[in-house]
């Protein structure tokens, strides 16, 4: 639910306090609960080696990065959320590091890293496919991505909500798209899916255009 930005338009960023200093924090507190975080823990279960880590927020994933992770490269465009990651990057001993503002444009060789990591990212990523298609190259031949993203649901009149609503939430969410297919996404950008469950999130009935979940991990084909 976070903007992902090309450097030349960070600035941009920066100067929307919205999008800059509010924004960061409705995501660290609406997605700072034990269901997210179960969600979380599921998806980086398939993690090893070094890690490249779109859309790292606030670092809500940190506690979940499983003992085969030996290193973070974390990708995020908000200076405030990188702030508000201090404290969660600090009580790891996993080495972390901030290398990048854009995940359509990784600063890194292909095939470098062991696997990928993406969590409610490829909603807001403007050109979500360029992305993955960016994490395909830079990932390993036996390299995994995974993820877990809100996403379009199969059921027609939530849908059918997601379309009413997505230009609004794109105005007050940062660029947050609320019917993006995730699965196609990633298999449109050379990855095959090894595991994928998709469901909708517990809660009020008003919430289920924002809670179709995607959880799964792919490999390169």
């Amino acid at each position: 639910m976070r903007a992902r930005l090309h450097p030349d338009r960070h600035d941009c960023l920066m100067h929307n306090p919205w999008n800059e200093y509010v924004l960061p924090r409705m995501t660290d507190q609406l997605l700072d609960n034990r269901t997210v975080a179960g969600y979380r823990e599921r998806a980086a279960a398939g993690l090893t080696g070094e890690v490249v880590e779109i859309g790292f927020g606030s670092g809500l994933n940190v506690p979940a990065y499983p003992k085969g992770v030996t290193k973070v490269i974390a990708i995020e465009p908000s200076r405030t959320a990188r702030n508000l990651a201090r404290e969660r990057v600090g009580a790891t001993t996993i080495p972390i590091e901030f290398r990048g503002l854009d995940g359509q444009h990784l600063p890194f060789a292909d095939a470098s890293a062991d696997s990928a990591l993406s969590t409610f990212t490829l909603c807001t990523i403007p050109d979500a496919g360029k992305a993955l298609s960016e994490l395909h190259r830079v990932l390993k031949p036996a390299g995994t991505f995974c993820f877990v993203e809100h996403g379009v649901s199969p059921n027609p009149r939530v849908s059918a909500w997601q379309n009413r609503l997505n230009p609004v939430q794109q105005r007050v969410a940062g660029g947050c798209n609320l019917n993006r297919r995730i699965d196609e996404l990633v298999t449109n950008s050379g990855f095959e899916i090894q595991s994928l469950d998709t469901f909708e999130m517990p809660g009020p009935r008003l919430t289920a255009p924002w809670g179709y979940v995607y959880l799964g991990c792919a490999t390169r084909r």
